[in-house]
Order: C-alpha cells, then structure tokens, then sequence
C-alpha cells in the first residue's frame, strides 16, 4: 500500500498532464461537455477532503515549537511573497478579473503535494507537513484582506461574502472537519485506521480527477479566455523563478540549517491553485477567466517542480548549522 501511494506521489506530475490532455482531447471530440461544470464541485469537495486527510492536524502544536522555522515560513509566504507578487501584478492587464485570478493563485502557500515535492528536493518535508494546518488557516484568514490591499474597491465587486463564504464553508472547511474527525477514528479505530490508509492512496488520482472535470467542463466555453491566460504566463514564469530564491534567502536569514531552508524555498515557489479554485469559481462571471487563469499557473508550477527537485538540493551543505 506504502508502495503504491510513494510511486503515484513520484509519478504525478506525469499523471497530472496525462489528465489534462485527457481533457483536451475530450473536450475537442465529445459535444456538451460543459455539463460537466455541475461536477466540478463535488469533485473539488472529495479532492480536498483526501489531501486535508494527509495533513496531521494533531501536529498543528508541534509545528508551533518550531519557533524559527514557522517564523521563516510565515514570514516569506506572507511578508515577502506579497511583496514579490505586488511587484509582478504590475505587468498584468489592468482587468481586475484577470488580476483577481493572478492573486488568487499566487498568494496562497501549497499545502498538499509541496510536501512530496519538498521531500525529492531533499528539504525537510516533515516540517513542512507539520505547518500546513497552520499556513492552510493564516491564508485563509487573510486572503480577503490582501484581495482589498491590491484590488481596492474592486474587490468588493469581485469577491461577495455570500458565495465566497459557502464557498469556503463547503469545499473547505467542511472537507477539512471531516477529514479531521476520520483521523481522530483512526487513531482509535482498527476499521478507521484502515480506511484512513486506503484513502490516503486517493490524493493524486483525486487532484488528476479534478484538473480533468475543470479543463473538460470550462474548455469549450474558453474562447478568448485562451489569450488572456496565454498573457499572464510570463508572470507565473518570473514568480517560479524569484520565489525560491526569495524564501531561500528568508530561510537563511533565519538562520535555518540547509534542508528546513530548502523546505522554505519549496513552500514559497509551490501556491494553492487547486485549493483556492471553488474561491474563484465563486466569483460572479468567473467562468472561463479565472479557471483558465489558475489551471495555467498549475502547468508553469508542475514544470517548474521538475526544475526544483534538481537544483534546489544544491541550496546549502547538509551539516550546515541552525
């Protein structure tokens, strides 16, 4: 079982663009796949259920005795980070949808499979696992805030309490209580447990479900949405590059020792896409902008995780200290 569920982490970003030109294919051959809009929340739901599922809640304490890590961490994918985007939406179009989409997806820390990432990368992916609960709560408390810091009142237009609220409610926190309450039964439970192991197989075939139902469902409605994502690849392309390097320095101005430094520079580089993508949906006239605008930022993101994995292990020497 172990097995299997370390062969798909390997094999899937491979597995994830077999699913997307899956789509493509679909898409352009089959009519009225728009209807498959109507699954992409419940596909969502499941997806983010089985990932929440693989994140220890019951180390959220731990990860808060990490002091100097968890400050690193924070510090570069909220203070710096913005920073970093703040300088890059200047090259965007001033459409505040097209910005909005960009935001969405570059101001939210990974939370799933940067760990498997940051584990080929050589980082320390156990304390990265450990912070996820705590990077998952802070963006979501303070993403609307950052959205009114950049868009000003176009936010308010953009992003309504209503939707955006059961939005968060049914495709977040619901899954994330849940997948709570599974672990607190499998540590107590035999049958628990065992469902728990086999669901833990789940978040790879789950995130290539999800990218195949959102691509089939919005591309035939694409159109000019194509060109407008096209326009905003630079900008994920730029981010890919200054990220790492931006949370690499914040790691070595903490003082961490080489691979917690790594892990740092694979949560900066590595957003949310995923994650926040019912956000978006939630959006009046999100469709097609904004899914073409995130699912584009996942492509530059999945390429560029084949690049981290082979130089950022080089980023500082195994016994340095810290």
């Amino acid at each position: 079982m172990t097995d299997l569920r370390e062969r798909l982490e390997t094999r899937q970003v491979s597995i994830y663009f077999i699913a997307i030109c899956a789509a493509v294919v679909c898409a352009l051959s089959m009519p009225n796949t728009g209807m498959l809009e109507q699954a992409i929340n419940p596909a969502l739901a499941f997806m983010l259920f089985v990932t929440f599922l693989q994140v220890p809640m019951a180390e959220l304490g731990q990860a808060f005795t990490k002091v100097r890590f968890l400050a690193a961490l924070l510090c570069a994918n909220f203070v710096v980070i913005p920073l970093v985007v703040a300088v890059l939406v200047q090259f965007l179009t001033e459409d505040p949808l097209v910005r909005l989409g960009v935001l969405f997806v570059l101001l939210t820390p990974c939370i799933d499979y940067v760990v498997t990432f940051s584990h080929l990368g050589r980082a320390d992916a156990k304390l990265l696992l450990a912070a996820t609960p705590a990077l998952l709560a802070l963006q979501m408390l303070l993403l609307p805030a950052y959205l009114t810091l950049f868009l000003g009142e176009a936010s308010a237009d953009l992003v309504r309490l209503g939707p955006f609220f059961d939005a968060f409610l049914w495709l977040i926190a619901v899954p994330l209580v849940l997948a709570a309450l599974l672990q607190v039964w499998a540590a107590r439970s035999p049958t628990g447990e065992h469902l728990s192991v086999r669901l833990g197989l789940l978040p790879v075939p789950a995130t290539a479900l999800v990218l195949f139902v959102v691509v089939t469902a919005v591309m035939p409605q694409l159109g000019a949405a194509v060109g407008t994502a096209a326009r905003v690849i630079p900008v994920y392309i730029a981010f890919a590059v200054a990220a790492p390097v931006a949370g690499w320095l914040v790691a070595r101005a903490f003082g961490l020792h080489a691979p917690a430094g790594r892990a740092v520079a694979f949560s900066a580089a590595t957003r949310n896409s995923l994650v926040v993508l019912p956000l978006a949906l939630a959006v009046p006239g999100a469709v097609p902008i904004l899914p073409a605008i995130i699912v584009a930022q996942t492509m530059v993101e999945l390429v560029s995780e084949l690049i981290y994995i082979r130089v950022i292990p080089k980023l500082g020497r195994e016994r340095q200290g810290g």
